[in-house]
C-alpha cells in the first residue's frame, strides 16, 4: 500500500502502549482505571483523528487573550468561548487561519492530543516550547500521555484522582465551569465502568487505530476485538496476502506499520 502523503501535524501516530501507560500511572501513583477514565472523558479514549493528526480543539477566545483582541472576528478570535464548529479536520481549519496571523498564539490557543492538554500549558506539560509540544503530540499517544501526567503533577491534579474527588479534579482540569457538561458525573461514571473492569486491550486497540489510519472500518477504538475489528482485520490481511489466522497480537501489529510506512 502507498505511504500516506504528508500533511502538516501529521506525524507517526503511534497508538498508547503498555509501557507507556504504566510508566505514567506509575509517576502519578494512579491505578490504570484512574488514568482511562479521564482520557475516556476527554477525547472518548482517542489522541488521533483517522488520518494520523492529533486531535485537538481550537479555542478562539484563547487566541483572543493571547493576541489582546488584535485579531478579533467572531470566528478565530472572540472574547467570549465558543463557536467551535465541527469536531475533526474542522477545527485544523480553523487552527489554519489563526496561524496565518500569529502561529505561536496559535498552537498555544489549541489543546492538543489523548488528554486534551492546552498548548499554552507547554511548559507544565514538560516542554520547552509550544513547537516541541506539539511535535511530541504528533509522535505518539505514550508522549501525549506523558505531556497529560508531567501537567496533572504540576498542579497536583494527580491527588484528586488519587482520592477521588471527582469536582475538585473537574474544576482543575476542565475549568470552573465544569458542571454545565456534567464533568465531574461523567469521570465517576467512567471510573466506576473501569474499576469494574476489563480495561482495554492495547494490542486490539493499536490494531484499531491502525486499520482507521489504513481507511478501513473497525469500529470503536475500544480495545475489544468484536465483529466489526475482526472483519476489518480480515479484509486488511485479504489485501496484503496474509493469512487470516491467529489472535491480535505484536505480530499483526507490525503488520499493519508496515503497511503504513513506519
Amino acid at each position: 500500500m502507498k505511504a500516506l502523503s504528508p500533511i502538516p501535524f501529521q506525524g507517526t501516530a503511534r497508538a498508547l502502549s503498555v509501557g507507556g501507560l504504566n510508566e505514567v500511572a506509575d509517576k502519578l501513583a494512579l491505578h490504570p482505571p484512574a488514568i482511562w477514565t479521564v482520557l475516556s472523558v476527554e477525547t472518548s479514549g482517542c489522541g488521533f483523528l483517522p488520518d494520523r493528526r492529533p486531535r485537538i480543539l481550537y479555542e478562539r477566545h484563547i487566541f483572543h487573550r493571547l493576541t489582546h483582541g488584535e485579531y478579533d472576528d467572531g470566528e478565530i478570535s472572540d472574547s467570549i468561548a465558543g463557536g467551535y464548529g465541527a469536531p475533526g479536520a474542522h477545527q485544523y481549519d480553523r487552527l489554519r487561519l489563526a496561524m496565518a496571523q500569529n502561529r505561536m498564539a496559535a498552537l498555544q490557543s489549541c489543546s492538543w492530543g489523548i488528554g486534551q492538554i492546552m498548548g499554552e500549558n507547554y511548559a507544565q506539560a514538560g516542554f520547552a516550547d509550544v513547537e516541541q509540544m506539539v511535535a511530541a503530540m504528533s509522535e505518539s499517544e505514550d508522549r501525549q500521555l506523558a505531556a497529560m501526567g508531567d501537567f496533572l503533577i504540576h498542579f497536583r491534579l494527580n491527588v484528586c484522582l488519587q482520592t477521588q474527588e471527582w469536582a475538585s479534579f473537574a474544576r482543575g482540569y476542565n475549568g470552573a465551569n465544569y458542571a454545565i457538561n456534567r464533568y465531574d458525573m461523567r469521570l465517576k461514571d467512567a471510573y466506576r465502568k473501569y474499576s469494574a473492569g476489563p480495561l482495554p486491550d492495547l494490542s486490539v486497540r493499536a490494531a484499531q487505530l491502525y486499520l482507521t489510519y489504513l481507511g478501513f472500518h473497525p469500529g470503536a477504538l475500544d480495545g475489544v476485538a468484536r465483529t466489526r475489528t475482526l472483519a476489518a482485520l480480515a479484509d486488511f490481511r485479504t489485501q496484503q496476502g496474509l493469512a487470516n489466522t491467529g489472535p491480535i497480537d505484536q505480530d499483526t501489529i507490525a503488520q499493519l506499520s508496515s503497511a503504513l510506512g513506519d
